[in-house]
């Protein structure tokens, strides 16, 4: 009687474990399931799958910039306003007849500088990180708003700019390509190299990692760069997709990229993020959207059920965390 009730316990145990480590990932197997039942002509189809990788490509790089910044436990609220940024640096680059590489390698520089400021101004003055993030996010928003006049940037955009947002190789479209390239890149970084490890367990425990002899205010700076310089990335990528640069372009997708990051952190590694975790989140994001607006279902209606989803996860994240 007693082996039957540790035997019951271990698999009720190891169940629980499973849903706590994968539970997002079975969630976005029923999704998936779920629409493709309801309109298989239309969800379950390759073109469709194809189509929602090219959908979900910005959200993923913005989403792996907040993944960095918040493995320190910070996070940078201005990632939106900086993606709008990054678009029309670019499109003013190339609309004045500058070379395509500088207006792809430009905005990102300028964001690594701008996101080591935030970082910087974190780490000396032990402000906190939203309230700073919040500010430069301000000042950012007007920045672009200056600089374009409030204005969409559209005219003298050459096809070249276009090729990536809007080409595919074969039948991948290139901006599928690089978020996949993106998401291998920096899965490599956090988790195979020294950088990583050092940014983990800052984020794990900041005095210890003092203690341990880790440059803390220098890794977080960092931290802060990379997430800035993914977010200007995702501007520029929007605006080849486009064609065009809006001022607030990238404002929706700040809290879609931390949507997909909370909801990682319930895949695969349970409460840390993690870039595969934030990848699985945002294709959920990805599909909801894609299957509700097959449905016809209303746009305000789509964000209320993300927002629901990303509620639960987050409450999901904490019992789990309580039940250990």
């Amino acid at each position: 009687m007693e082996t039957t009730k540790i035997t019951k316990t271990s698999s009720s145990v190891q169940w629980s474990k499973l849903f706590r480590s994968y539970g997002t990932v079975i969630a976005g197997i029923l999704i998936i399931i779920m629409f493709s039942v309801l309109n298989p002509g239309s969800f379950a189809t390759l073109d469709n799958a194809i189509n929602i990788s090219r959908q979900i490509s910005f959200l993923v790089i913005i989403g792996i910039g907040a993944t960095i910044v918040m493995s320190v436990s910070e996070f940078d609220l201005s990632i939106g306003a900086m993606a709008s940024l990054g678009g029309v640096i670019a499109a003013k680059i190339i609309a004045s007849g500058g070379p395509l590489w500088i207006a792809f390698v430009v905005p990102v520089l300028v964001a690594l500088i701008i996101g080591f400021i935030n970082g910087w101004i974190v780490t000396q003055f032990r402000v906190l990180s939203f309230i700073t993030t919040l500010a430069m996010s301000t000042v950012l928003g007007g920045f672009t708003f200056w600089l374009t006049g409030g204005a969409t940037i559209f005219e003298n955009i050459p096809d070249s700019f276009r090729y990536i947002g809007q080409k595919s190789l074969g039948s991948i479209p290139m901006l599928s390509i690089v978020m996949l390239l993106v998401t291998i890149l920096f899965w490599y970084v956090m988790t195979q190299t020294a950088f990583g490890r050092r940014l983990y367990a800052i984020g794990g425990n900041e005095s210890a990692s003092r203690i341990a002899g880790l440059r803390v205010k220098w890794n977080k700076n960092a931290a802060f760069a990379l997430g800035a310089a993914l977010a200007a990335l995702t501007g520029v990528l929007m605006a080849s997709r486009l064609g065009s640069a809006h001022p607030t372009a990238g404002n929706g997708l700040f809290l879609q990229a931390y949507a997909a990051a909370y909801l990682g952190m319930t895949s695969f590694k349970e409460g840390v993020p993690n870039i595969w975790g934030t990848f699985v989140g945002a294709a959920i994001i990805g599909v909801l959207a894609n299957g509700l607006t097959i449905m016809e279902v209303p746009t305000f209606m789509q964000d209320v059920i993300t927002g629901v989803i990303v509620i639960a996860a987050v409450i999901m994240q904490r019992l789990g965390r309580n039940a250990q």
